[in-house]
This record gives structure tokens, sequence and C-alpha cells, in this order.
């Protein structure tokens, strides 16, 4: 896979994502973040290779390295951020996106209750994951987005 594949991978991740989002919200959201799942170890072996070649490791995780890319154009706006996610079985998605909310807490209020929608919180931040079968993504809202978590604006 070269740099061009990848790129167009995450391209096409952040637009359904992109998609899937519009359905939950009419504002304004930018991508801020996304992840390809990888289906196996021999992708995963090949993404970080060919991720490698974008950016570097801004933060390592257990699940993958998270790298800083130089803004890629998006449907949803300009990424700098990409996951690599080691394969996970609970994971058969493609990948996912992360959006920025103008008003997370307001979206938190209005929507956590409704089928699909999980809070996950972590020591720093907290996060709405958001599930809908039809999708082969799954959409984030992140608070703080993860550009402000790794002083990255």
């Amino acid at each position: 896979m070269n740099v061009e594949d990848l790129k167009n991978l995450v391209k096409e991740i952040v637009a359904q994502a992109n998609d899937f989002k519009n359905t939950l919200v009419q504002e304004p959201a930018p991508v801020n973040y996304a992840c390809i799942f990888c289906q196996n170890d021999g992708e995963y072996r090949l993404f970080l290779e060919t991720a490698k070649q974008m950016g570097k490791v801004v933060k390592e995780t257990k699940a993958g390295p998270i790298f800083q890319i130089e803004p890629l154009p998006t449907v949803a706006g300009n990424l700098q951020l990409l996951k690599i996610r080691k394969p996970d079985p609970t994971r058969p998605e493609r990948g996912d996106a992360d959006f920025t909310l103008q008003n997370y807490d307001e979206f938190k209020k209005e929507n956590l209750s409704k089928p699909g929608f999980k809070l996950i919180k972590r020591e720093s931040f907290e996060m709405i994951e958001v599930i809908n079968p039809r999708f082969n993504v799954l959409v984030y809202f992140s608070n703080p987005p993860l550009d402000k978590q790794l002083g990255i604006i």
C-alpha cells in the first residue's frame, strides 16, 4: 500500500463517518481525528509502515499509535490526527472519526439516553460513542477534542 492509497482509505472513512454524523447533528462539526481499524496483523504492519511516511507518532496507545500528519483535506475539513488501530475482534467496522462539537455538553444532555449512544470516560477526557449498524464506521465526539488534549491546534 502506498501513501495515496492510505490517504484515500482515510478520506473514505471520514466521508462515511461524516454522513453518519450528519444524521445526528445539524451544526457544523469538523473532523478532529480519524482511526483505521485494521482487520488483521498484516494490514496493521502495512498501514503502520505507510503512516510513518505521512507523519510522526504523537501518542502511543494500547490500541495503536496516533500520528500527526500533514493536513489531509476531507469532506469534513482538514485532518491532522490519524490512528492505526491494532486488529480487534470487537471492532469489525472499517474505522471511526471524531468530530468537534460547538456545544458538547448540550449534545450530551440531548442525546446520551438515545439508543446507540454511549459515554466513555477516561482519565483526562470523555467521549460519546455512536454506533449504527447501517454504517461500517463509528462516530465519536470527544471533550476536550484530541487536538486540544495533545496541544495540536
